[in-house]
C-alpha cells in the first residue's frame, strides 16, 4: 500500500508550523523525560522481563481501545477525517501479544493499574464533542509506535528473546515501507491541523498525553519494584525485571 500526502485545503496557513511539528516542539522535553524514567528506561536498555513488559501492555491497552473507538466514531469529522485513511489500530495486536506473553487468562493474571484507567479516561474525554483532541493522542501513540516502537521491538527480541508471536504490537500489517507510512501519517496530522481555526488545544493535549504515558510508565515500574520486594511472595519475580 502506498501512502500519499493529503492535499492542502483552503484553510492552509503557510505562516503556521504543521501540527505534527508543533506537537513535537511542545512535547520535546516530555519525550526526553519519558525515555529517562519509569519502566521505559529499563525497556530501552533491554532490562525488563517478559512478564514486566506484559504488565506495561496491559496498562496501555484501555487507552488504545478508547482511542480507536473514538477515531472510528469521528472518522467523518473535518478535524479527524485525514486520519481515517490509516488503519493503525493496535488493540487487537496488544491482545495477541498478551496471550503469547501471559496466556489466555491474562485478564485475570495481570492487574489493570490505576494509571492505565486514568489514561483511558483522558483519551475518552478527548473523544467528546467533535473528537479533534484525539489527534493529539494519535500523534503521541501511533507516531511513537512507528518510530521508537521499532527500536523497542528490536531490544525485546535481542535482549530477552521475545518471539515474533509476542511482538505483534510493532508490526503494521503488510506495510513494507515504514518511513513512508510515518511521513504520510505526519502529513495527515498536519492536514487535520489545517481544518482547525486554532490547534493550540490539540498541542496542549499532546503534552497531556505524554504526561499520562509517563504516569503509566512510572506506575508499572513501581508495581514491579513492589512485587520484587515483598518477602515470601513466590510469584513476585514473575513480573519483575530481567
Amino acid at each position: 500500500m502506498k501512502y500519499g500526502s493529503p492535499q492542502p485545503t483552503a484553510k492552509t496557513d503557510s505562516d503556521r508550523p504543521g501540527l505534527a511539528d508543533a506537537c513535537r516542539a511542545r512535547t520535546r522535553a516530555l519525550h526526553g523525560a519519558a525515555e529517562r524514567g519509569g519502566i521505559m528506561r529499563a525497556l530501552l536498555r533491554g532490562r525488563v522481563s517478559a512478564a514486566g513488559y506484559a504488565l506495561l501492555l496491559r496498562t496501555l491497552l484501555p487507552a488504545y481501545r478508547v482511542l480507536e473507538y473514538g477515531l472510528r466514531r469521528h472518522r467523518e469529522s473535518p478535524g479527524v477525517a485525514p486520519l481515517a485513511a490509516f488503519d493503525l489500530a493496535r488493540a487487537a495486536a496488544i491482545e495477541a501479544d498478551l496471550v503469547a506473553l501471559s496466556g489466555p487468562e491474562w485478564r485475570r493474571s495481570l492487574p489493570l493499574l490505576a494509571a492505565g484507567g486514568a489514561y483511558a479516561r483522558r483519551v475518552a474525554k478527548g473523544a467528546l464533542s467533535d473528537g479533534r483532541a484525539l489527534v493529539a493522542h494519535a500523534y503521541v501513540r501511533y507516531l511513537g509506535d512507528l518510530n521508537g516502537g521499532q527500536v523497542i521491538a528490536t531490544r525485546l527480541s535481542e535482549t530477552i528473546g521475545l518471539p515474533q508471536a509476542a511482538l505483534n504490537f510493532y508490526r503494521f500489517g503488510d506495510v513494507a515501507d515504514l518511513p513512508a507510512l510515518r511521513a504520510a501519517y505526519r502529513a495527515a496530522i498536519d492536514a487535520a491541523g489545517r481544518e482547525m481555526a486554532d490547534p493550540k488545544f490539540v498541542i496542549e493535549e499532546a503534552a497531556a498525553a505524554f504526561a499520562a504515558n509517563i504516569a503509566v510508565s512510572e506506575a508499572v515500574e513501581a508495581a514491579l519494584l513492589a512485587a520484587t520486594t515483598i518477602p515470601g511472595e513466590e510469584s513476585a519475580g514473575s513480573i519483575g525485571r530481567a
